[in-house]
Formats: structure tokens, C-alpha cells, sequence
């Protein structure tokens, strides 16, 4: 099937398009960043129209969590209209969000079921976005996941990674969790997911995909400093753990996954599997450069 994917070249979109080329089974249409970001409704909707697509897939706003932009409302509008754009093609529409709709105050991981609760930006305008793409389109989907990393692109493991090499130590939290995703991982769960809706699923409402293994800043970290450690130099007080409030627990952004498992049987791989990969292509680049 014909897939507009909005947001190519980011670091979901990269994977995505990698595996789906891979497999050979869907023909793409990519849009970058830059290019995605219309001023109008009209803009967007010629896009959706040109490319006569049986699948829409956002992937705009891991990215621009992960690069630390400020949500805008035109980013969220730029949503909205794509899902109307996909109604009137009667096209599928698969938006990427964030398990950030969610305020982190339950001790256990999130169900789909649960209503988004978060009272702050960027996740309240994430929250409003899903009400509004699944309002404007019959055949949409949402699919939440955790914060996305990847040798290339912005993201906490790029920011860590370079303060190691800069010699800069870090001082990082150890109480709130979440569940990170290796953008090659990301790509494969979105691939699976439209190769069964080319094959007649018709998903609409909430799906969630995270790692199975929870972890923290601090925790992260020292997982991707222990797999530079083999190539790089690293000094003793690269990181350390922040102080943390008396009695606080923390914060869990940690994700249930059981409805993207019993729709589509995809399964949870573990982000630490990887992350050595991830830290050596990361720093095979930078030595290349």
C-alpha cells in the first residue's frame, strides 16, 4: 500500500522507511521536517491529496520532544488537519505520541484505557492533539511510546554522549522512570503494525509501545556509559545521581502494552539489548567526522 510518512528524516521516520524498504511490501511517500510544516490546512491537505495515500503516518512529534523544542499550536493544528485530510481520503491515519499525556503519579505502567492526565505542556497539548485526530478521523490510531534514541538525531543519549567526550560531568535524576525505545525497534513496531492494516486491520483508538525494562536518567546513562567504556576514555565523576527529595518516589511514565500485543502480536524488546549498537554507531560517527 501507498504511506505518506510526515516526518522521514527524523529518527522514527529514517527507521520506519528502512525497514519498510527492506521488506519491499509498501510503497513510500516521505516528508521531511521542514518540509511538513505548513502554514495552512490547504498546504497540508495537498500533500494528502498529491500523494493519494492508504496510510498517514505522523512521526513529527518524537522529534520534536527529543530536540527539546517547545510544542507550538501550529504543530498540533498541522495534526489536526492531517486526520481531516485522511477522512476525505478515507485513508488510515497513525499518529506517534508520547506516554508524557500522562502526569507519572500511578505506580504502575499506563493502560490505554487510562485517561491522559498531564496538567503541563508539553503533554496537554499532546492529550488535546489525540482527542482531536481521533475526533476528525474514523480510521485513526495513536500510538504512544517512550522518549526515542538513536545514533543520529537529537535526544538524551546525544546529550550525554557528548558531554562525556567534552569531559563535562553530568548530574542526573535517579527517581523518575520511563521506558526508552531504540528508534530501529520503533521502526519495526511501526512497519508490523501497517503491514497488518494492508492486510485488513482496521485499528482505531490508542495502542502503546515501550520497552519492557523501566529505568531513569541516571539509569540510562550509566548504561550508555558503560558500552562508550570500551572504546572512549571515561572519567570516574562522568555522572552522578542528583539529590532526591526526602520521600519522594518518583515519577513512572512506564507504558502497558497488551492491546498493541493482543491487536497486532507484536512483541516488547528490551531497550539495553541494544544500546551498546546504538553507543558504537554513535561513536563510529562522531570519529568519522
Amino acid at each position: 500500500m501507498e504511506v505518506l510518512v510526515i516526518a522521514s528524516d527524523s529518527a522514527a521516520g529514517a527507521s520506519l522507511i528502512s525497514s519498510l524498504v527492506r521488506w519491499g511490501r509498501h510503497e513510500i511517500t516521505p516528508v521531511t521536517l521542514a518540509a511538513s510544516r505548513w502554514k495552512s490546512e490547504r498546504q497540508a491537505k495537498k500533500v494528502v491529496r498529491r500523494a493519494a495515500p492508504a496510510c498517514v503516518v505522523d512521526l513529527r512529534f518524537t522529534h520534536l520532544l527529543a530536540a527539546g523544542d517547545p510544542l507550538q499550536e501550529l504543530d498540533c493544528a498541522r495534526s489536526h488537519w492531517l486526520a481531516k485530510a485522511s477522512e476525505r481520503a478515507c485513508a488510515d491515519y497513525l499518529l506517534l505520541s508520547s506516554a508524557g499525556v500522562f502526569s507519572g503519579t500511578l505506580p504502575h505502567p499506563y493502560r490505554e484505557q487510562e485517561t491522559p492526565d498531564a496538567k503541563e505542556p508539553p503533554g496537554s497539548l499532546l492529550a488535546a492533539v489525540e482527542a482531536q485526530v481521533l475526533a476528525a478521523c474514523s480510521r485513526a490510531a495513536v500510538l504512544r511510546t517512550g522518549p526515542v534514541f538513536a545514533s543520529d538525531g537529537p535526544g538524551f543519549l546525544h546529550d550525554v554522549m557528548r558531554s562525556l567526550l567534552a569531559g563535562e560531568p553530568r548530574v542526573l535524576d535517579d527517581t523518575d522512570s520511563f521506558c526508552p525505545v531504540p528508534a530501529a525497534d520503533l521502526g519495526r513496531v511501526l512497519a508490523g503494525m501497517l503491514d497488518q492494516m494492508d492486510a485488513g486491520a482496521e485499528p482505531r483508538g490508542v495502542f502503546h509501545y515501550a520497552s519492557p525494562d523501566r529505568t531513569t536518567l541516571y539509569g540510562f546513562a550509566e548504561a550508555a556509559i558503560a558500552a562508550a567504556s570500551q572504546f572512549v576514555a571515561v572519567a570516574d565523576n562522568a555522572i552522578a545521581r542528583s539529590a532526591a527529595d526526602a520521600g519522594d518516589s518518583g515519577r513512572n511514565w512506564s507504558l502497558d502494552c497488551r492491546e498493541l500485543r493482543d491487536t497486532f502480536a507484536i512483541k516488547q524488546l528490551p531497550w539495553r539489548a541494544v544500546i551498546g549498537d546504538v553507543v558504537r554507531a554513535y561513536l563510529s560517527k562522531q570519529q568519522g567526522d
